[in-house]
């Protein structure tokens, strides 16, 4: 349903992505994540058709987006970070001129219409100006002018931005009925938890380039059954190197600055007593420490060094 081979998109000498592979098939739930700058959403532009590749190609539904861009759209629905809808418009309006847009028309539109404002949970506030609404009343309106039309294929960009718990975890349903009817959906999302719950496969990217691909099994096994310990203070690093590599064997140091240190280790609880030890026997200054199980949120510093927001 989606098919991204060879990918690159480069601005005069900057290049933002670089040779990017990956497929997604229908009824699957495919999570691109990455740190901001990634390239996450030059990928995204490019498969939405916002976007021309400098070289490689795109497919949606076996169409490609170059030279059969409008029937390949005509399967694309997009939920964007940023609200696509018209504030000044109903829900009912909103939902008519999105699936108008994607050649619906008559009591199909409007049979389709009622249907999808009964699904958001905004039926009963349809005649509205949106305006009106609340954060997560817009989240939901969004996510329906993306699928008002049935597409087989969805983007959804940080789609549960900004919005509150009950929200959130209606447009997560949302989300995976789309996958269970059928849809190939490509995720994007700042939470590690979202992903881990739906996606059936991922990808993480970095600087342009694909830095891992898997399922999220595949990817914890990467890790191994080591936890993240993360410390906040004052470092000398050369001498955190080294006596860490004298007395802490199986430590493997992740990120060493002279503000910051992760490090991955086996049963990390355990061994607090003795890091402090080390810690306190080079005169480093800790202010906050911070224990994380293995996750992919764990995997995602191994990879990038740096926590998914930075």
């Amino acid at each position: 349903m989606i098919e991204v081979q060879g990918l690159r998109k480069q601005y005069g000498d900057f290049v933002a992505v670089d040779g990017v592979s990956f497929s997604a098939q229908p009824g699957q739930i495919f999570g691109l994540l990455g740190p901001n700058g990634a390239g996450k959403s030059t990928v995204i532009g490019c498969i939405s058709g916002l976007l021309s590749p400098t070289a490689g190609n795109v497919r949606l539904v076996g169409r490609d987006l170059t030279t059969d861009g409008p029937e390949a759209k005509r399967h694309l629905g997009i939920v964007p970070q940023d609200l696509a809808i018209y504030e000044e418009l109903s829900a009912t309006e909103n939902l008519t001129y999105w699936g108008g847009a994607y050649g619906m028309r008559g009591s199909e539109l409007s049979d389709r219409v009622a249907e999808v404002l009964a699904y958001i949970g905004l039926l009963d506030r349809a005649k509205e100006p949106t305006k009106r609404y609340s954060g997560g009343m817009k989240r939901r309106l969004n996510f329906g002018c993306g699928i008002v039309h049935r597409p087989k294929v969805l983007l959804l960009d940080e789609p549960t931005v900004a919005i509150d718990p009950q929200s959130r975890g209606r447009l997560l349903d949302m989300v995976q009925e789309q996958a269970d009817g059928g849809a190939a959906v490509l995720y994007t999302s700042h939470y590690m938890e979202e992903a881990e719950r739906l996606c059936n496969q991922l990808v993480i990217m970095d600087h342009g380039i694909v830095i891992a691909e898997g399922t999220v099994d595949e990817l914890r096994a990467t890790l191994g059954e080591r936890d993240i310990l993360q410390f906040s203070g004052t470092f000398a690093p050369e001498r955190v190197r080294q006596i860490f590599g004298e007395r802490l064997t199986g430590t493997e140091i992740l990120t060493l600055e002279e503000d910051i240190l992760q490090v991955a280790m086996e049963g990390a609880s355990h061994k607090l007593p003795d890091v402090f030890h080390v810690l306190n026997e080079i005169d480093a200054d800790v202010s906050e420490t911070v224990l994380r199980r293995p996750n992919l949120e764990s995997l995602f510093i191994k990879l990038t060094g740096k926590d998914l927001r930075k």
